[in-house]
């Protein structure tokens, strides 16, 4: 769903508004609301961000977050799951994790779903890339691959089962093939 961007023109306006079910995103001027994630989508995040949490956060080297809104460089955008480095998480006075994230995450993971532009969410990831993310995956469960984005390099493409997939250097213990994560859609 596109809202009329003269209604809502800045991203100022955009935060004030209430969340939406499935979340909207301000993006170029135009609030664009996801498409509701289905069955394959909603397995691997279910399972992935988890995983990834197992490995990165009891030593306290990062951690991930489902559906997690973070607003900088003009855009506001709910990656499917955001991983932060310890130190960068925002907190308040308290410690606690802060409500909102002005920053971009260390490592952007997108779930391709059925009814969603590829451009769209790579351009999102361009964008995470452009601000300070060191890796953004796309995974596309309908084709079984995974799009891998490093920073200043050459987009990688994995879709044989038995390949490692590439991970930011600071999650280099979390080791997960194509076939491991394509293996959740069959439980």
């Amino acid at each position: 769903m596109v809202q009329t961007p003269a209604q809502y023109s800045t991203l100022e306006d955009f935060l004030k508004l209430p969340e939406t079910e499935p979340a909207s995103e301000y993006i170029d001027g135009r609030i664009i609301q996801k498409p509701t994630p289905q069955g394959e989508h909603s397995a691997i995040q279910t399972e992935l961000a988890p995983a990834i949490n197992l490995v990165v956060k009891p030593k306290q080297i990062a951690r991930a977050f489902s559906e997690l809104r973070c607003t900088f460089g003009g855009r506001s955008i709910v990656p499917d799951i955001s991983v932060f480095l310890w130190e960068r998480i925002p907190r308040k006075e308290n410690g606690g994790i802060a409500n909102v994230f002005s920053i971009a995450p260390d490592w952007t993971i997108e779930i391709l779903s059925p009814e969603q532009s590829q451009t769209k969410v790579t351009k999102n990831i361009l964008h995470y890339l452009k601000y300070g993310t060191q890796m953004g995956w796309l995974i596309d469960p309908e084709e079984q691959s995974v799009f891998v984005y490093p920073p200043n390099r050459s987009v990688t493409f994995y879709d044989e089962p038995k390949a490692r997939l590439p991970v930011p250097e600071f999650a280099e213990n979390f080791n997960l093939t194509v076939e491991d994560l394509f293996s959740w859609l069959l439980e």
